[in-house]
């Protein structure tokens, strides 16, 4: 009877598993489709408090929610209008970028090689591309573009989640009896992640603004474009901000010099240290409710499933999935697994 459970055991892990990879791999072919659900599903929870509040007000709920979808709306346009603009003018200035910078690195080795480092210069050649790094951006900074081209199925979600979320608590009731449990846990991780989304985006405006000054008083190319790419990737955990001073550092490169750029890249790492390393962790608290190492993979494995979306959603999304464990008692473990560290009681002799 033992090894029998042992092997029902292994049987329901790899089942489990198989379960699991058939999942990742669905929601992976599915990313086009679910990408826009899963941004309008977050839009809404950030809205529902706005709309909640004007409800107790007396403002009915299809008037509230169209004021507030329509403030979402007039922010969303100014931002893609400013975003979209600064983005083809970079587009169509990148081959010269390419260019410059590839001189810009010949030239390193070149100095190299005057100095005696002629072997290791011939292997950087063969394994590095200075245009890869401005590629890459203008690929990342396009796939945040290419939201726009469903900003309206998102936001006609948006209304429709909203219109129902009022009665969704009392349809839950009818179809499940008592969930009072299930709503309230629900109801923290909305509040948590309101609260979560309210205070990284207020940080990520003033990382962004901060780049885009220092870099207008630097002279660099396209300043709006570098502070708009801050404050978007500040949403990151852990590499965001990096990724994001790269094509900064780099275009200061080929317009100035190496002193200017050492000095934008001070910019980024300070900004980074003070905003990123000292005032964020002091206003969030607690944080989300995640350990560190759980953050950084759910970062790469929401960016491997959904793209650089994935990666803006990661830590949403784990949220959500961490909330879902601990609803159920099979899987509570792995809730605590995810959650933050815990120091282990240490028992007296």
């Amino acid at each position: 009877m033992t090894i029998q459970g042992k092997d029902g055991r292994a049987l329901w892990m790899l089942a489990g598993l198989a379960a699991f990879v058939v999942v990742v791999a669905g929601l992976r072919e599915a990313s086009a489709l679910i990408i826009p659900f899963l941004l309008a599903v977050f839009i809404a929870v950030v809205c529902a408090p706005p709309v909640f509040w004007l409800a107790k007000r007396r403002v009915p709920t299809p008037v509230a929610v169209l004021l507030v979808v329509l403030f979402i709306w007039l922010l969303g346009g100014s931002f893609a209008a400013l975003f979209g603009t600064s983005l083809n003018e970079f587009t169509s200035s990148l081959p010269d970028y390419q260019s410059r910078l590839q001189h810009e690195f010949t030239s390193l080795l070149a100095w190299l090689e005057q100095h005696g480092l002629k072997a290791h210069t011939s292997t950087l050649r063969e394994q590095i591309d200075p245009g890869a790094a401005m590629r890459l951006a203008s690929r990342m900074l396009t796939s945040f573009g290419g939201i726009l081209t469903n900003a309206f199925l998102i936001m006609v979600t948006v209304i429709f989640i909203l219109l129902e979320a009022a009665s969704f608590p009392g349809k839950l009731q009818r179809a499940f009896g008592n969930t009072e449990k299930t709503l309230n846990a629900f109801g923290e991780f909305a509040r948590g992640l309101n609260r979560y989304l309210a205070i990284k985006s207020l940080l990520s405006l003033m990382t962004g603004g901060l780049v885009w000054l220092a870099l207008t008083l630097f002279g660099v190319d396209f300043p709006l474009l570098w502070g708009l790419l801050a404050f978007m990737l500040n949403y990151v955990p852990t590499i965001g901000s990096i990724v994001a001073a790269v094509p900064g550092v780099l275009l200061t490169l080929v317009q100035y010099g190496g002193a200017r750029a050492l000095a934008v890249a001070a910019v980024y790492v300070a900004l980074n240290i003070g905003i990123g390393s000292m005032l964020e962790p002091k206003v969030m608290g607690r944080g989300v409710g995640l350990s560190t190492l759980v953050v950084f993979v759910s970062l790469v494995f929401w960016g491997w499933v959904f793209g650089p979306i994935g990666m803006l959603l990661s830590v949403p999304l784990t949220m959500t999935l961490k909330i879902a464990l601990e609803a159920s008692e099979n899987t509570r473990w792995l809730a605590v697994l995810l959650g933050p560290e815990v120091v282990a009681e240490q028992k007296g002799e």
